[in-house]
C-alpha cells in the first residue's frame, strides 16, 4: 500500500482543517516546500496536495506551490482543488502534477470530467469521491448532493476510472480512525484502486487499511501532530 502524505494550502500555507471546515483551520508551516521537502527526505515518493483556496473559488489558485514543489523534489504529486476547466488542468499538468484529483467537476459537469478522462487517461484522472453520510459533497466540502458515495463511485468505473480518493469528511482531521466499513463496501462492491483518507490516527489504522486492500492511504494531521513519525513510515513501507 502506497502511503501519501498531505498538504493543503490555503494563502500558500500548509494547513489542516477538521471535518472540512474552514474555520477550524490551523497553520503548520508557511512554507509547504520545507514540508515536501522533509517527506522527500525520509522516504516518502507521493504527495497529495490540495488547493483549498481554489476549492473554494471554482479555479486553480496555488499552482506555484505545485511548481515549487514539482521543480524542487522528486515527490509524485497528485493535485486537487478548483479544478473546473480545461485551462485549469492545463496548468495544473504544466506546473508539474502527476495526476490530478476531480471531485466537483465530476458532479457538475461530468461531460468535460469525461474529456479528460479520455484525452489523458485513467492514470491521470483521479475521481474524488468525498462524502458527509454516504452523500456526496462538492466545492470544497461546503455543499452536499443527493448522490450515494458507492452509487457515484460505480458509475465512474463504469466509464473507466481506476483510481478514487474517497474522504468521509466526519472522520477527517479527527484522529480517531478512517471510515473503515464505508472502505469495505467500495473495495466489495468494485474493482477501482481505492485511495483511502481521513481519520488516520496511527499505525495501526494503517495496517487495518492495508489489509482490507486500499491500495493507498493520505495520512494528514497524523503526521502534522507527530501521531506518526515519518521514520516510521518509510521504515514500514
Amino acid at each position: 500500500m502506497r502511503i501519501i502524505p498531505a498538504i493543503d494550502i490555503i494563502d500558500g500555507k500548509c494547513v489542516r482543517l477538521s471535518q472540512g471546515d474552514y474555520a477550524t483551520q490551523k497553520i503548520y508551516n508557511e512554507n509547504p516546500l520545507e514540508v515536501a521537502k522533509e517527506f522527500e527526505a525520509n522516504g516518502i515518493n507521493y504527495l497529495h496536495l490540495v488547493d483549498l483556496d481554489g476549492a473554494k473559488s471554482n479555479k486553480i489558485v496555488n499552482h506555484k506551490v505545485l511548481n515549487d514543489i514539482a521543480v524542487k523534489t522528486k515527490l509524485k504529486v497528485d493535485f486537487g482543488g478548483g479544478l473546473k476547466s480545461n485551462e485549469d488542468l492545463k496548468i495544473a499538468f504544466e506546473n508539474g502534477a502527476s495526476q490530478i484529483t476531480g471531485g466537483s467537476i465530476a458532479v457538475a459537469n461530468k461531460t468535460l470530467f469525461m474529456e479528460w478522462l479520455q484525452i489523458y487517461g485513467p492514470d491521470k484522472i483521479i475521481l474524488g469521491a468525498d462524502c458527509n453520510n454516504r452523500k456526496i459533497v462538492t466545492h470544497g466540502w461546503l455543499n452536499t448532493s443527493e448522490l450515494d458515495v458507492v452509487d457515484f463511485i460505480k458509475e465512474y468505473e463504469c466509464e473507466g476510472i481506476k483510481y478514487v480518493i474517497s474522504t468521509d469528511i466526519s472522520k477527517d482531521g479527527m484522529l480517531q480512525g478512517s471510515s473503515n466499513d464505508l472502505y469495505a463496501e467500495i473495495i466489495k462492491e468494485t474493482k477501482i484502486k481505492l485511495i483511502a483518507s481521513g481519520g488516520v490516527s496511527c499505525l495501526n489504522d494503517l495496517v487495518l487499511l492495508k489489509r482490507m486492500g486500499c491500495e493507498a492511504a493520505i495520512v494528514g494531521k497524523a503526521i502534522y501532530e507527530n501521531k506518526i513519525q515519518l521514520k516510521d513510515l518509510s521504515r514500514l513501507w
